[in-house]
Parts: structure tokens; sequence; C-alpha cells
């Protein structure tokens, strides 16, 4: 009896060993006095550059990585998220997102596709989450402290599956921005008085709101700085840009994206667009969150190269928007008649008496939630595929340049069809 009571006592001894040696995990409402999505309520990016740091003290699922200065001067900061045993072998999977995306293995030679097939059994998906580009575009910074929060905290099994499986890289876009912003609302010591207007000075201090038209030029720190991670070290096989607002009636607009289709890229990534998009449409109709448009509900399409998005599916990403409703002053959501009735386009409308009630930031950082979590999910779900699919998109593009090749373009086929007297089939 002796040895039993003497062996309870060192497996409680280790018990309480090990739970002084993790330490819980600060929650936002202790740090802040406020949650993520509360009225009335912003955090700078002082406050949370201060959190995340306090949280990779306290978790070994979180490593914080200095991208380079912003305009200002501030750091810019990146939250890598992942399993403790993934951070161990972080520099191997970084080599396994390069050579993918290369198409090369580590001898500069094109892989084959059972080399590819190794390489994305072994590897891990690497999605980038990024939030606060457009600074007054509020909800993007503040969704991005709430889930780092999250994975950091939770022990949920999709989490866990979430974290094996995956890298992400969570990416303050403009820290001198999230600043400006929180502080000119904040700064009304009555919370119901709080307001944006009147912003005193560009939120990127040298080009503004345009700071979403330079990554094709690069001209800009905080540009250079997240260029320099997604076209030089990470690779990123998923890229997900927050946006806002949404558009009138509904919550959100992401993709599918609408037509007319961009024929120049390869099929790989427009297809893996519409099955990123509609994961994220599906996980918030399974948690009963309407009003995601997409297609034709918004003007978003895959030509124009000059953006954080638009740029990363350039290079065989594949890359994403949200463009959602949420202010930390309660608002309402109007009633649009003709986006009432469900369509390809709107599949989930929201009902016609969401605009009798205030709809809240929480809300909207709850939707920001369920479509990261969508992408994610389908990230670790797919791990391999997505590997696979930004070699095999690399290699394409090689094999296309060693032989003749020929992309049919409009004004080409109208001129065929003149040719042919009219007709567009032959037989």
């Amino acid at each position: 009896m002796r040895r039993v009571w003497l062996v309870l006592a060192c497996v409680l001894f280790v018990s309480v060993s090990g739970a002084a040696q993790a330490p819980r995990i600060t929650t936002p409402k202790e740090e802040f006095g406020h949650n993520f999505g509360d009225d009335y309520f912003l955090a700078n990016y002082q406050q949370l550059s201060a959190y995340w740091k306090k949280l990779e003290k306290q978790s070994p699922r979180i490593k914080l990585q200095e991208m380079g200065k912003t305009a200002e001067g501030r750091t810019q900061l990146m939250a890598i998220v992942t399993s403790p045993e993934n951070h161990r072998r972080l520099a191997r999977y970084k080599e396994i997102s390069s050579q993918l995306a290369h198409a090369r293995g580590a001898n500069g030679a094109v892989l084959t596709d059972a080399q590819a097939r190794a390489l994305a059994k072994e590897g891990k998906t690497v999605v980038w989450i990024d939030g606060g580009l457009h600074a007054t575009e509020v909800l993007g910074a503040q969704q991005l402290g709430e889930m780092v929060y999250q994975f950091v905290s939770r022990n949920d099994d999709e989490t866990l599956r979430i974290l094996n499986d995956c890298i992400i890289l969570f990416v303050h876009a403009n820290p001198d921005g999230n600043d400006l912003t929180a502080d000119w609302y904040m700064r009304n010591p009555v919370p119901e008085e709080r307001s944006m207007a009147g912003l005193p000075k560009l939120y990127q201090k040298y080009i503004g709101h345009d700071n979403n038209r330079d990554f094709f030029g690069s001209t800009q720190a905080e540009t250079e700085n997240m260029n320099r991670v997604l076209y030089h070290e990470w690779f990123p096989q998923i890229v997900y840009n927050h946006h806002q607002s949404g558009p009138a009636g509904t919550i959100l607009w992401s993709p599918p994206l609408r037509d007319p289709f961009n024929y120049n890229q390869d099929p790989l990534l427009v297809l893996g667009i519409q099955t990123v998009g509609l994961a994220l449409h599906t996980r918030l109709a399974a948690e009963g969150k309407p009003g995601a448009t997409s297609r034709n509900g918004g003007p978003y399409d895959g030509w124009w190269n000059g953006g954080l998005r638009n740029t990363a599916a350039f290079h065989n990403m594949i890359a994403i928007l949200t463009e959602m409703i949420g202010h930390p002053t309660p608002q309402r959501v109007p009633l649009v008649i003709d986006r009432q009735v469900p369509s390809s386009d709107l599949e989930y409308p929201v009902p016609p008496t969401t605009g009798d009630q205030l709809w809240h930031f929480r809300q909207s950082i709850d939707y920001s939630v369920a479509t990261n979590r969508g992408v994610l999910d389908l990230a670790s779900r797919m791990r391999e595929n997505f590997l696979f699919n930004i070699y095999r998109m690399g290699k394409n593009s090689i094999e296309r340049g060693m032989k003749d090749s020929w992309t049919p373009r409009p004004h080409r086929i109208a001129s065929i069809v003149a040719a042919n007297g009219g007709a567009t089939a032959g037989g």
C-alpha cells in the first residue's frame, strides 16, 4: 500500500510540474480589457504586437518573424503558427515548399512527378493569412489577433489536425495604418461617439490605399517585406487576403471569381481558387452563417495583376480574397430585394429581417474565423494535393516554354470564325 501511495505521489508531482512548465495562455480580455470584436473597441498595432510577443513566450506553437521595417520605422511582424513538432523542422518544410514551387530539386534539376509526390507527402501545406492592408478596413487586423489566439490556445481535434498538417503565416500587412486608424477611432472617450471620419493622413505614409496596387512594382517597404516572404522565402500554396466591405445586402464576397475567365492562367490555379472558395462558402453554410456571395455578386476577377492577391495568383499560388462587412460601431445590413432569391452567386441569402437588428463587430470576427477555418480545414485534408499541384503548375510552364505553344484568345477565335464564313464547328 505504501508503494501505491508513493507511485501516486510521483504521478501527482510530475503532473503539477508539467502544468507549471506550460504557462496558461493569456486571453484577449485579460490583455486588452476587451475581446476582439467588442463594440467600440479596436486594438492598435502596438497592442497586437505586444500580445503576440506574450503568446510566443506562452506557447510552443507560435514563432514571430521580423519581416522588416515599415515606412514609418515600425517592425513588421509575421506570426508563424504550427505544431511544436513542425517548428522543429521548419527549415526543411520551407525547403520543400520552395522546391515544389520552382518544380526543381536541390540540385536545380527539374523534378519528376515521383520526386514531387515524395516531397508532397513529406511537406506541410503553407497557408498565408493576412489582415490590415487597407487600414480603414479595420476587421482584417482584429481577426488576425483572434485567429492567433485561437490557434495557440485551443486543443479541439480540428485545430490540432490543422496545426499538424499546415504551417500558417499570419501576416500583419500594414502596422503603420493599424496604429493610425485604431488610435484615431479610440481617441474619443465616449464609446458611442467614436468615428473613423476625418482621418488626418494617409494610412500608408506615401501611397495610402494604393498600397494594394504596389505588388508588381514593390516600391514600398511593407510591400517589399511581404513580397520577400511570398516569393523568396516561403512560397505558400494558398494566400488569403482579407478586405472590406461586403456588397450591399450581403455579409461578404469571396471566390469563385466572376467571368470573364483568365485563359492565361493554368487550369489547376483557376480550379484551385474555385475549390478553396467553395470550401469557404460551405463552411459558412454549415455553421448557419448566411449572406456569402460570389461570382457576379462582386466585381472581382482573375485579370488585374497589381494587388497582393492578384500577384500571388500569377505565381501559381491559390490566392483568394474576401470582402466582408464589419465595424466596431454597430451597423445595419440593408435589405436588397434582388438578393433574396438563392442563386449560383448567392446560395444562402441573409434573411429579410436581418436589417431589423444591429450587426455587431463580433459577428464579423466570427464570420472571419469561419472563413479562415474553412480554408485551413481544406488545406489540411488536401495537403498532398495542394503541394503537388503547385509543382505541376510550375512544371507545366517549364514544359510549355520548351516547345511551341498557342493560347487561344477571343480575337483569334473571332478571326477564325470569320474566315470560316461564320461557322463555329467543323465537319
